[in-house]
C-alpha cells in the first residue's frame, strides 16, 4: 500500500507537468550533437532547488532519460549519434533512413527505449540494493577487462575487416592518452603544446568523427540526403510494433544486458548498447542484414543504452557511487538537498526515493507520445530540408556543440582537425567507430590497467591479478568470443556456398541433360598489391613508433599503457602491411571523380577557415559568414533571388537563436573577436 501512495504522489500535476517537461527538452537536447544529457542536467540543478526534493529529482531523470533516448534521432536520420551511447544506433538505423525507413527506424527506436527505460526503472525499483552488490565485485582488473571486451566487440563489428577496426581502436586510445596520465599524472603525446594538457574532449572528438565526414559527403553529390517514401505512411506504429513483438525476446535480453552494464560505474550506455548489438546479431538468422538497416540492430541498440538510465541509479542511490557524470550531477543535487545517500535512503527517505523511482516510470512512458511526435517531425523536416540549408546547418550545430562543453575554440579546432582526418580514414576502409570507442574506454583501460598492473607487483602475483579472478576470466572469454566469432561466421558461410556445380550437358538422344560434376575451382586472380592499405601502414607505424619514443621519458606508472599499446599498434600495422602487399588485404572504395571531389574540397576549406576565424571575427560574424558561404556551396542548382533571400533570413534566425541560447540561456562566454 505505500508504494501505492508514492505512486500517487509521482501523479500529481506538478510532476507529471516536470516529467513531461523534462522528456521533450531532453528529447530535442539529445538529438542536437554535443548539447549532452550531462550539460542538460547541470543547468537545469540550479531550478530544482526551489523544489521539492522529489519533484526536483523527477524533473532531472526525465531530463536524462530523453537526452539518452533523442541521441537516436541525429544516429538515425543524420548518422552521428547525438550521444555516446547511440554509436551502434547508426549501424542500422542510418542504412533504414537511406531506403525511406527513416520513419520506421524512429518508431522502433522509440518503442525499444521505452521499455528498456522501463525494465531498468523496475529493476531500480525492486532490485536495487542486491543489484549494488555486484557493482562492489567489480575491481580494477575487472574494469579493465570489461574496456577491452567493449574495444573487442566494435572491431569485430568493423564491416568486413577486423584488422582495421583493431588499429582503429589502437588510435582512439593513443587519443585517450592525450594530455595528464589518470595515474603518475605524466604529461604524454601533446606535442609540447599546452593546449593538449586537457586532452582530447570525447564528445568533441565523437562529433568531429561522425559529423565532419557526413558533412563533407552530403555537399559532394547532387541527389537528396535521405530517400524520400513514396507515401506518407506516417508513424507506421502498427508496423513497427509489430516488428518489436516479434523480437520480443532481443527487447527483454538487450534490456537487461543494458540494466547490469549500468549498475557499473564509469561504463555507461556506449558499452551496453554494443555488447546488446552484437549479442543480438550473433544470435539472429539474418546476421549478415546487419549494419545494412536490420530493425534488430536499432531495437537492440535503444533498449540497451535506456535500461541504463535506471540502472545506474542503483550505485548512484544504493552506494554513492554514481556511473555516469549525469549521475554525479544528480547526486550532487541530493547532497545539496540534505539526503544522506546510501543503504538507508529506501528506508529513511522512502517517500522521496520511491516518488523519484515511479516518477523516472512515468516519464519514460510519457517519452513514447513525446518521441513519435518530436520523431515525425524531425523526419519531415530533414526530408524535405533542402540540402543547401542542410549542409551549413549541421555544420554550424557541430561548431555549437563542440565550443559548448569547455567555452573553447580550441574543442572546436581538434573537432574539425579529427573529422578531416576520419574522412581520410574512411577512404582507406577504417570506420569511426572504433577509433571513438578506443577515445571513451580508453582511461577506463588505463586506469584499470595500471592499477592492476601496481597491485600485481606489490602482491607478487601480476598474473594471477590479470587472469586468474572469476569475473575476468569471465569477459575474458566473451572477450576472446565476440573477436573471433566473425572469423568463423565468414569460414562457415563459405563452407556452406561450395556446393556442386550442375552443368549442361549433350545426352545420348541429343537432348540436353542436366548432370552433376565435381566443383570447379576458378584459377585465382593475380594479387595486386594494395598501395593505399600499404600507405596506411606505414603511416600508422610511424604514429606507433613516435608514441613509442614519446613514453622514454614518463615514469614507469605513466609509461606501461601507452607502450603496449603503442608495440600493439606496431605489430597490426606490419601485419597490415604484409597483406597489403601480398594483395590479400580487404580493399577500400576506390576515389570518386574529380568534379564530385572539388565541392567536397571547397567546402573542407571554408570549414577550416572557419575554425580558425572565430578567435578573430567572433562567434557569431564568423558563424553567419560560413554558413552564407556553405549554403552557396552545397546548392547544385540555379535559383531565383527570392529563394536566396528567404535562405538568408533563416540563416540569420539560425545563427542568431543559437548565440542568444549560449550566451543568455547557457551563459557561455562567447568569442567577440578581435575586431569586435
Amino acid at each position: 500500500m505505500e508504494l501505492l501512495g508514492y505512486f500517487l504522489n509521482a501523479l500529481t500535476p506538478l510532476n507529471l507537468g516536470l516529467a513531461l517537461a523534462g522528456v521533450v527538452l531532453g528529447t530535442i537536447i539529445g538529438a542536437l550533437p554535443g548539447l549532452s544529457a550531462t550539460m542538460a542536467v547541470a543547468v537545469l540543478v540550479p531550478f530544482t532547488f526551489a523544489m521539492e526534493p522529489a519533484s526536483g529529482l523527477i524533473a532531472l531523470g526525465a531530463i536524462y532519460t530523453g537526452a539518452i533516448y533523442g541521441g537516436a534521432f541525429a544516429a538515425i536520420l543524420v548518422n552521428t549519434p547525438g550521444t555516446p551511447s547511440s554509436i551502434a544506433t547508426t549501424f542500422d538505423g542510418y542504412p533504414m533512413a537511406q531506403r525511406g525507413d527513416g520513419g520506421l527506424a524512429v518508431t522502433l527506436a522509440t518503442l525499444a527505449s521505452v521499455c528498456g527505460g522501463l525494465i531498468g526503472a523496475l529493476a531500480l525499483l525492486f532490485l536495487a540494493p542486491p543489484l549494488a552488490r555486484v557493482a562492489l565485485a567489480f575491481g580494477p582488473p575487472e574494469y579493465f577487462w570489461l574496456a577491452v571486451f567493449g574495444l573487442t566487440l566494435i572491431a569485430a563489428l568493423s564491416v568486413g575487416n577486423t584488422l582495421k577496426g583493431l588499429i582503429g581502436a589502437c588510435i582512439g586510445l593513443l587519443l585517450s592518452m592525450v594530455g595528464v596520465a589518470v595515474v603518475g599524472g605524466d604529461v604524454r603525446l601533446t606535442g609540447n603544446l599546452p593546449s593538449f594538457l586537457g586532452g582530447i574532449d570525447v564528445v568533441s572528438a565523437l562529433i568531429g568523427l561522425y559529423c565532419v565526414p557526413v558533412i563533407l559527403d552530403l555537399v559532394a553529390t547532387r541527389a537528396a540526403h535521405l530517400k524520400v517514401p513514396d507515401s506518407d505512411k506516417g508513424y507506421r506504429l502498427r508496423e513497427a510494433g509489430g516488428i518489436a513483438w516479434a523480437s520480443r525476446f532481443n527487447v527483454v535480453r538487450s534490456s537487461v544486458i543494458g540494466t547490469v552494464v549500468g549498475i557499473l560505474p564509469g561504463a555507461g550506455g556506449s558499452i551496453a548498447g554494443l555488447v546488446s548489438y552484437t549479442e543480438a546479431r550473433r544470435s539472429s538468422p539474418r546476421s549478415a542484414n546487419f549494419g545494412k538497416g536490420e530493425p534488430d540492430g536499432v531495437i537492440a541498440t535503444e533498449a540497451a543504452n535506456n535500461a541504463t538510465v535506471g540502472g545506474g541509479f542503483i550505485p548512484t542511490l544504493v552506494l554513492g557511487i554514481p556511473g555516469t557524470p549525469p549521475d554525479a550531477i544528480i547526486l550532487g543535487a541530493l547532497l545539496v538537498q540534505g539526503i544522506q545517500i546510501g543503504p538507508q535512503l529506501f528506508t529513511g527517505e522512502a517517500d522521496i526515493v520511491y516518488t523519484f523511482i515511479f516518477g523516472l516510470l512515468i516519464a519514460t512512458v510519457l517519452m513514447l507520445p513525446a518521441g513519435l511526435l518530436i520523431g515525425r517531425y524531425a523526419y519531415r523536416s530533414i526530408i524535405s530540408f533542402p540540402k543547401s540549408l542542410l549542409v551549413p546547418t549541421i555544420a554550424f550545430l557541430t561548431v555549437v556543440g563542440s565550443f559548448a562543453i569547455h567555452s573553447s575554440v580550441h574543442d572546436v579546432q581538434v573537432m574539425f582537425g579529427l573529422g578531416v582526418l576520419g574522412w581520410v580514414l574512411n577512404r582507406y576502409g577504417f570506420q569511426a567507430s572504433p577509433i571513438v570507442l578506443g577515445l571513451v574506454l580508453g582511461q577506463i583501460a588505463e586506469q584499470g590497467f595500471v592499477q592492476t598492473y601496481l597491485i600485481g607487483n606489490a602482491s607478487g602475483n601480476l598474473t594471477g591479478m590479470y587472469f586468474g579472478r572469476p569475473i575476468s576470466i569471465g569477459i575474458i572469454a566473451a572477450a576472446l568470443l565476440s573477436l573471433c566469432y566473425p572469423f568463423y561466421a565468414e569460414w562457415r558461410a563459405k563452407r556452406k556456398n561450395t556446393r556442386p556445380l550442375t552443368e549442361i550437358a549433350i545426352g545420348a538422344e541429343g537432348h540436353p541433360a542436366e548432370t552433376v560434376v565435381a566443383p570447379v575451382r576458378a584459377l585465382p586472380a593475380a594479387r595486386v598489391p594494395d598501395t593505399g592499405a600499404l600507405v596506411a601502414a606505414v603511416m600508422f607505424i610511424a604514429v606507433g613508433a613516435l608514441a613509442l619514443m614519446d613514453t622514454g621519458g614518463m615514469s614507469a606508472m605513466g609509461s606501461v599503457f601507452p607502450r603496449a599499446i603503442s608495440i600493439l599498434l606496431i605489430a597490426l600495422s606490419l601485419l597490415m602491411g604484409v597483406l597489403a602487399l601480398t594483395g590479400r588485404g580487404v580493399r577500400a572504395t576506390p576515389p570518386e571523380p574529380a568534379a564530385t571531389a572539388r565541392r567536397r574540397t571547397v567546402l573542407g576549406a571554408i570549414f577550416g577557415l572557419w575554425v580558425l576565424a572565430i578567435p578573430l571575427l567572433g562567434f557569431a560574424a564568423s558563424g553567419l559568414i560560413a554558413f552564407l558561404t556553405m549554403m552557396v556551396v552545397a546548392e547544385h542548382d540555379r535559383q531565383p533571388m527570392a529563394v536566396w533571400v528567404r535562405r538568408t533570413v533563416i540563416a540569420v534566425g539560425v545563427v542568431g537563436a543559437f548565440w542568444l541560447l549560449m550566451s543568455r540561456l547557457l551563459m557561455l562566454r562567447m568569442p567577440a573577436g578581435l575586431l569586435f
